[in-house]
């Protein structure tokens, strides 16, 4: 079933490129594995997704320990500062840096251990209360700030696209990051900013069309689950 359900998502992702114009293959499918369980998550990996992305630091700590070494481990969710300990150099990308006193404690934790941390910054391009993230307007002075810790390597940006059946309240938003992107890659140039982290199960269509490079799947291929809205 999981097999199934990931090759009908990676045809609407061929198909979303193809409406763009784009290369599929710049697009990086991470699966969201939040109360997904293990068996389930190697059933994905036997199909040969190796991006997974964890909202739980208890979580990802309990599947990392019982999951094949060569996964390449996501945190997608947000991060307390008395939990970096916990990631820095066990994942690949870190999506959820929405607030300097995290980069400073990445920093901190990084040097303890000697290690780079790559993270996206994550901004609030839905102006919605209940999502983290800089809000746009302080995105540049957050970005500079970010930028001098020497320990961390930003990759690009993360957002969360509105919880809404209006397509264009959707896509406003992710265009709105792709600009702040292109914006930051011209004032900000001690970063990388090649990676657009957007789309989920409902929208990602709608942020390949926007310029998306780094997809958030999850009910799409694993299906429903408790206590996870419908969005993920």
């Amino acid at each position: 079933m999981i097999r199934d359900r990931f090759e009908v998502v990676m045809t609407r992702v061929h198909n979303a490129c193809k409406r763009s114009g784009r290369d599929p293959h710049e697009v990086r499918l991470i699966l969201v594995t939040k109360e997904v369980e293990p068996s389930q998550i190697l059933e994905a990996y036997q199909v040969g997704v190796r991006d997974f992305g964890e909202n739980r630091v208890q979580e990802f700590l309990r599947k990392q320990e019982c999951l094949p070494k060569d996964i390449q481990w996501h945190l997608i969710g947000s991060l307390q500062t008395n939990k970096v300990k916990y990631v820095v150099g066990k994942v690949v990308l870190i999506h959820s840096l929405d607030r300097v006193e995290l980069a400073e404690a990445l920093q901190e934790e990084a040097e303890k251990k000697s290690q780079t941390v790559q993270v996206l910054i994550q901004v609030n391009t839905s102006g919605e209360g209940t999502k983290h993230g800089f809000r746009p307007e302080d995105l540049g002075e957050a970005a500079r700030e970010v930028a001098r810790h020497h320990r961390l390597r930003i990759r690009g940006l993360m957002t969360i696209g509105p919880f809404t059946d209006e397509r264009e309240r959707v896509r406003s938003s992710f265009r709105l990051l792709r600009r702040l992107r292109d914006q930051m890659q011209n004032d900000v140039t001690r970063a990388d900013w090649h990676c657009l982290s957007m789309g989920m199960s409902s929208d990602f269509e709608i942020a390949i069309e926007e310029g998306a490079n780094c997809l958030r799947i999850g009910t799409a291929v694993f299906g429903e689950r408790a206590g996870v809205k419908r969005k993920a």
